[in-house]
This record gives C-alpha cells, sequence and structure tokens, in this order.
C-alpha cells in the first residue's frame, strides 16, 4: 500500500489551499480516507480516537449486511425461477438475482454519493461517510422490480430531505435508508404493495403465481383469507418467500446482529429490547383475541415482514437511535410495540416495522431526556438525603 500512499502525498499538495485543484479538496479527502485511516486530530471538544474511525466503522456494517444481500440476490432468482415451475441451479439463481439488484445498489450509490460530493464541494465541506451504509440498505428494503427511477428519486428525497437538510452526517433525526422507504410507500403505494415481490409476475411471465407476502395477507381486507393463512416458519426463519431483497432472513439478519454486537457496533440492548415489545404486544394481542390479526401467534411477528431487518440494521442506527442506556430499553421496547399495533390496527400500513422507528427515531431524544432528568434527580436525592 506504500505506493498509493506515495501517490497520494505527491498529488495531495494540488487539492490543498493554494493548490490549483483547492475546489476539489472535499472530493480528494474523500479518497484519501477511504484508503487510509486520517492522521488529523480533534481540535475541539471531548473525544477519544482509535484506529478505526467512521467510516471503518461504516465498512463493518456493510460486511454485517453482506449476508443478507447474497441471500437476497439468491432468493430474488429462486423464487422468479419457482414461480414459472423452471428448475434451477445454485449459479442461475445468483445470476438472475445478480442482474436485478446489483443495478438497484448501483444506482443508489451513484445518487446518494453525487448528491453528497456536491454538497461537501459547495460548502467546502468534507465527504460524510454515512451513505456508504445507507447506499446499501436503500435496495435491500425495496422490491427487485423497482424501476430504477423511483431508486433515483427516493434516494435523493432520503439525502436531501432525510440528511442534508439538518446538516449531513451525525445531525439527521431520521433514518435515511428508511426515509427513502416510507417516501416510496406514501408516494407510489401501488408500486410498493402491490404483487411486485416476486421478479418477473409484472412481467407477464406468470399468470397463477402470488407474489404477496405474509403481510400483504394478513394486513388485506379479506378476513377470510387471512384466517385460512399459515405462516411457514421454516421459510420465514429461513427466509424462503416473498419480501423485499434482503429482508427475508431472519437467520441473515442475525448473522448481520452477530456481527455488529461482537464487534461493538450495533446495540443488543436496542435489539432485544425491540424483540421483547414486539412479544410482550403479541401475547397481549393473543390473550385478547377474535380475529386473525390478534390471533397470529407472537413469536410470528419477529418472522415475517422486516422485522428482524429493521431491528438489526434500522433501530440500532447510532445517530437517530435513543443515547443512554436506559433509554435504549425504553426506545427498543416501543418500537416493537409500535410494530405489532400497527400491523394489526391499521392494515393499510402491515410493514409496521418502519413507521415505529421512524417515530422512535423522533421521540429518541425525548427519551434520553426525560432518562437524564430521572438520573439527575435520583442522584440530588441521594444528596439530600
Amino acid at each position: 500500500m506504500k505506493f498509493l500512499r506515495d501517490i497520494l502525498d505527491k498529488v495531495k499538495p494540488n487539492f490543498e489551499k493554494d493548490g490549483k485543484l483547492h475546489f476539489l479538496h472535499s472530493t480528494f479527502d474523500a479518497i484519501e480516507t477511504f484508503m487510509f485511516v486520517p492522521n488529523h486530530t480533534t481540535k475541539r471538544g471531548a473525544h477519544i480516537r482509535d484506529g478505526i474511525d467512521l467510516k471503518r466503522t461504516m465498512f463493518i456494517v456493510i460486511i454485517a449486511l453482506v449476508p443478507c444481500l447474497l441471500f437476497g440476490m439468491w432468493n430474488v432468482g429462486a423464487l422468479h425461477y419457482a414461480a414459472q415451475n423452471i428448475d434451477s441451479t445454485l449459479l442461475e439463481n445468483m445470476l438472475y438475482g445478480a442482474m436485478k439488484v446489483v443495478p438497484i445498489i448501483v444506482v443508489s450509490y451513484l445518487t446518494g454519493l453525487g448528491i453528497e460530493f456536491a454538497f461537501c464541494q459547495v460548502n467546502g465541506h468534507p465527504v460524510n461517510e454515512g451513505f456508504l451504509v445507507s447506499g446499501m440498505l436503500i435496495p435491500l428494503i425495496v422490491p427487485a422490480d423497482i424501476p430504477l427511477w423511483m431508486v433515483i428519486v427516493a434516494t435523493a428525497f432520503a439525502v436531501i430531505i432525510g440528511k442534508e437538510v439538518f446538516g449531513g452526517t451525525g445531525m439527521n433525526i431520521l433514518n435515511p435508508a428508511l426515509t427513502a422507504r416510507v417516501f416510496l410507500y406514501i408516494a407510489y403505494p401501488v408500486e410498493m404493495a402491490g404483487e411486485i415481490w416476486v421478479s418477473g409476475i409484472k412481467e407477464g411471465l406468470v399468470d397463477a403465481a402470488s407474489g404477496a407476502t405474509a403481510l400483504g395477507v394478513l394486513g388485506g381486507k379479506d378476513l377470510e383469507a387471512a384466517s385460512n393463512y399459515s405462516v411457514n416458519v421454516m421459510d420465514a426463519f429461513m427466509g424462503f418467500i416473498p419480501g423485499s431483497i434482503g429482508e427475508t432472513s431472519v437467520l441473515m439478519c442475525l448473522i448481520g446482529a452477530a456481527i455488529l454486537i461482537v464487534t461493538g457496533i450495533g446495540s443488543w440492548r436496542i435489539m432485544l429490547a425491540t424483540v421483547i415489545g414486539a412479544l410482550g404486544m403479541g401475547l397481549i394481542l393473543n390473550a385478547v383475541g377474535g380475529n386473525p390479526y390478534y390471533d397470529l401467534p407472537a413469536y410470528q411477528h419477529l418472522l415475517i415482514g422486516g422485522f428482524a431487518f429493521g431491528a438489526v440494521f434500522m433501530a440500532t442506527d447510532p445517530v437517530s437511535a435513543a443515547h443512554t442506556t436506559t433509554g435504549k430499553w425504553i426506545y427498543g421496547i416501543l418500537i416493537g410495540v409500535l410494530t405489532v399495533l400497527i400491523r394489526v390496527f391499521n392494515p393499510a400500513y402491515p410493514e409496521g416495522i418502519m413507521f415505529a422507528i421512524l417515530f422512535m427515531n423522533v421521540m429518541a431524544p425525548l427519551v434520553d431526556n426525560y432518562v437524564v432528568k430521572a438520573n439527575i434527580k435520583r442522584r440530588l436525592n441521594r444528596v439530600k438525603a
């Protein structure tokens, strides 16, 4: 790597102050810090720095997403061929899945990074690292057959409205990837809520195959269909079901969770609290009973839809989540509770996890504020005693 360092050191003066390419300083800085850990130190505030910076942190999250990505590509191909009653090999499934998924990833990164580079160049700021993860998350939470122009519009909305207007990475109050997903869900409900979950159905390749997700059936208006629907627990856990590209496999999400927890990047408290909240609310509704939505076994809420993916990769966003230890438990439990409530009481929005997380993103500072005030009050009482 020394030859790369030598090359960068040689051309670096051109991008520094008074250099002929100074106007591209932010772009050069992004490339340099992408290849090497920056050697600058914090000039203000109390910070502790070690060998891992924000870019390296983002890379660990991307590594944790790789199992979901690879399985998602395989599943896209497998469901496509299965819907046509065609036997397919692992390679054929992966190739078809890559053909559908890779363009979405490329468009997501080109759009998001292009906008961020433009903002940073105009304002003279360093290029933010946050979109390294958001650029991968957005493709994993959309259907495989989503039009690429929708990905461009949603990504642009997420970066500009969800991040840059708040000041960029570290300042946003909402998870950018979920902001893109909700934008698509509200702006293009037919495309996002229709039967496009199995690739190829809308191309007329299949007449009889159903592309509906489990939540699509359970959250529909047909109570009889919902009553007769049975979630295949093993298929849902492994991910052999229709859904967004990277969200279907609980097993792959658990592998990603293990990577995040072992490396200290993701909060196990938020993940566990989200599960506890959903299970608890599900059990309460099971006890009440009375219709298919109430009677769905509580544990199945953890297996269907994007619950596992959201709990692992979205709810734990270090910027928009709660930061205090007690606040993380409250934040996670409320996400789980709200997810089940939205699924059961508002079938028009069967995927409750995204709305629950975004709502708690907004509430997270308030939760932390009350936790801090409670801690101060408790310590003052000790002093007075």
